[in-house]
């Protein structure tokens, strides 16, 4: 089976890097946001970021038209899935409204088509369970920014088949990443190990051991990490660590899983990293 269609299921940070690579890749993308204004901002973002490749002379002027054109947004989830060969989602690390999304997915596309998550750190298993195909349905956790990052975490649930296993490793080599297989457990490989380093970082700031700047400096310093936790914390979004912070101390019942109480009252303040203006560091 070839992916010669593909539907994104929300226009975010995750899910318009999502629509950007497919359609880099000359591959329809259905695009679908739950208002216009909210799918205007995600093509914009596309283009944008496709102008940047342009100014960097990684692509020319002829394919940033092409990928555009390879786009096509939707505000029906129905309509936008009714042929294609994958669905992504790519909506907040809800279980909730991811089940309620893939509910209208499953009646309404293909019964060809396979249906992927990219949830960082949601069961896999589980979603499916809410399906009438869970064999047909895996994980596909991209890595932000998309179209950067080279690493595609394949997501199989209890029942996924093999050939969707495989199909959806052959699309993510298609793609230019580099897709690796794992099993359904919370965090799946790459948050069971991150989160917790994250979450760490964060307690030596509240337990006074060092600033944000200084525990940054160590990892990088030290470490060799490209980017200090705190300041990778910032640009994933503290909302979204907490949440899978919570997933893995609820799917494992272990405290090492225990988000620092820091990171739960800056989430409620409201301060949220990049995306709000201000997290452990504050932003333009």
């Amino acid at each position: 089976m070839d992916i010669q269609k593909v539907a994104v299921i929300g226009g975010g940070t995750m899910g318009n890097g999502i629509c950007h690579v497919f359609a880099m890749n000359g591959i329809a993308v259905h695009l679908v946001e739950t208002k216009q204004e909210l799918a205007d901002k995600a093509l914009s973002t596309i283009e944008n970021n496709l102008g940047r490749m342009v100014d960097k002379e990684k692509i020319d002027v002829g394919q940033k038209e092409e990928t555009l054109s390879n786009i096509q947004p939707f505000l029906n989830i129905s309509k936008a899935v009714k042929e294609v060969d994958l669905v992504v989602e790519a909506v907040p690390e809800n279980f909730e409204l991811k089940k309620k999304v893939f509910a209208e997915v499953d009646k309404a596309a293909p019964k060809k088509a396979i249906l992927a998550s990219n949830t960082s750190s949601i069961s896999i298993t589980k979603l499916a369970a809410t399906t009438y195909r869970p064999e047909q349905f895996i994980g596909m956790h991209f890595f932000n920014p998309v179209p950067v990052m080279k690493l595609v975490e394949v997501v199989k649930g209890l029942e996924t088949s093999d050939e969707a296993i495989r199909v959806i490793t052959e699309t993510a080599e298609a793609l230019g990443k580099n897709p690796v297989e794992v099993a359904d457990y919370p965090g799946f490989v790459s948050n069971r190990v991150l989160m917790p380093m994250i979450n760490e970082a964060i307690y030596c700031v509240y337990e006074g051991v060092a600033e944000p700047e200084d525990v940054d400096s160590v990892m990088k310093l030290g470490m060799a990490h490209p980017m200090g936790p705190l300041r990778l914390a910032d640009f994933i979004g503290l909302d979204v660590c907490l949440d899978i912070l919570n997933v893995l101390h609820d799917g494992f019942k272990d405290p090492k899983y225990r988000p620092c109480p820091l990171l739960v009252k800056m989430v409620d303040a409201g301060k949220l990293g990049d995306k709000s203006g201000e997290g452990f560091y504050e932003y333009d």
